[in-house]
C-alpha cells in the first residue's frame, strides 16, 4: 500500500511539474517531453534557444541581428533598418501563466502598434506552440502581417512544399526540385541573398540529426503584404547564418483591433544524411499534419 501511494506521489508530482519555468534575468524555459525552448523577455521577447534533449538547433553566434529568433511586422518597407527597437529589442512585459507565458511589447512610436507573444505547449503532439498577434494602438486604420525570423547555422538542409521556378528571384540560391518539393543544400558566397516563395503552410531545416518543422497558415497568392512572400529564405554572405521566414495574411486593422497568428514548432531526430529524400519529405508532412501527394 505504502508502495502504491509513493508511486502515486511520483505521479502527481510528474503531472504538477510546470511546463513552462522563471530562470531568472527575465528568461524563460518552456519544455514539452524532449524539447525545451529558451525566450528572453528582457531583450525583445526573442527566443534564444532550442534543442531536442541537449542538442541545439538556433543560431548561438553573438553578433547583432544573427542569433535567435524573433518577431517583426511586414511590410518592411514600412520601417526599413534597423529593426523596430520596441518589438526586436526593448523590453517585453511578461505575465507567466499556470501552463503559458505571455509577452507584450512596447507600443511602437513609429508604427503606433504593439506585438504580443503567447507560448504554450501542445503536450500529445511535442510542439511548442506560439501565438504572435499585433495590436493598433493608434487612431488610425492600419495594414500589417506578423512575420517570424528564426537563425540558424549556414549547414545542412532547408526545404519547403513549392516549385522551384516560382522562387524568386529566380536563380538566385541553388535549390533543386524533387519529390514534390523545393530543397537548398547550404553554401556559401560572398553576398547576402534572399528568396520568396508561396509554400503550402510549412517550413523544414534539418542539420546534424535533427528536424525543425515550423507550421502555419497556408497563405493564398494575395494574402501576403506588398513585396513579401508566405515563405523568405535569407542566407548572410560567408558561412555564417540563415535566417528561416514565414509571414501571415496582411490584414487591415481598424483602431483597437487585433491581428493573431499562430506557429506550431516542431524538432525531432532524424537518422541518415541531409539530401533529399522521400523519406525526409514524408516525415515532414506527418509531423505537419500533411498527407504524401499521390
Amino acid at each position: 500500500m505504502l508502495c502504491v501511494l509513493a508511486c502515486a506521489g511520483c505521479l502527481t508530482a510528474l503531472a504538477a511539474k510546470p511546463v513552462v519555468k522563471d530562470m531568472g534575468e527575465s528568461k524563460y524555459c518552456i519544455e514539452v517531453g524532449d524539447l525545451s525552448m529558451i525566450v528572453n523577455g528582457g531583450a525583445g521577447g526573442k527566443i534564444l534557444s532550442l534543442k531536442y534533449k541537449d542538442a541545439e538547433v538556433i543560431s548561438q553566434s553573438r553578433w547583432p541581428e544573427s542569433f535567435g529568433s524573433t518577431f517583426w511586422t511586414s511590410p518592411q518597407k514600412e520601417w526599413n533598418w534597423p529593426p523596430v527597437p520596441e518589438f526586436d529589442k526593448r523590453p517585453y512585459q511578461v505575465e507567466l501563466k499556470k501552463k503559458s507565458l505571455v509577452m507584450k511589447s512596447e507600443t511602437s512610436e513609429r508604427l503606433k502598434c504593439s506585438v504580443q507573444k503567447e507560448f504554450t505547449v501542445d503536450a500529445k503532439d511535442n510542439a511548442i506552440v506560439i501565438t504572435y498577434s499585433i495590436v493598433n494602438e493608434g487612431a488610425e486604420e492600419r495594414s500589417v502581417a506578423p512575420w517570424e525570423i528564426t537563425r540558424v547555422p549556414n549547414d545542412g538542409l532547408i526545404f519547403f512544399d513549392a516549385p522551384v521556378d516560382a522562387i524568386l528571384p529566380a536563380g538566385l540560391m541553388d535549390f533543386k526540385e524533387a519529390y514534390g518539393a523545393a530543397w537548398y543544400q547550404t553554401d556559401a558566397t560572398q553576398e547576402n541573398r534572399k528568396v520568396n516563395a508561396d509554400g503550402k503552410g510549412w517550413l523544414a531545416y534539418a542539420c546534424n540529426g535533427l528536424l525543425l518543422v515550423k507550421q502555419f497558415q497556408d497563405l493564398e497568392p494575395s494574402q501576403p503584404a506588398p513585396g513579401e512572400a508566405e515563405i523568405q529564405v535569407y542566407v548572410n554572405r560567408g558561412k555564417s547564418y540563415i535566417e528561416l521566414e514565414s509571414q501571415g495574411a496582411y490584414t487591415a486593422l481598424k483602431p483597437g483591433q487585433k491581428l493573431s497568428w499562430t506557429v506550431r514548432w516542431h524538432l525531432v531526430p532524424f537518422e541518415g544524411d541531409c539530401l533529399p529524400s522521400q523519406e525526409l519529405l514524408d516525415k515532414v508532412r506527418q509531423i505537419a499534419k500533411f498527407s504524401a501527394k499521390s
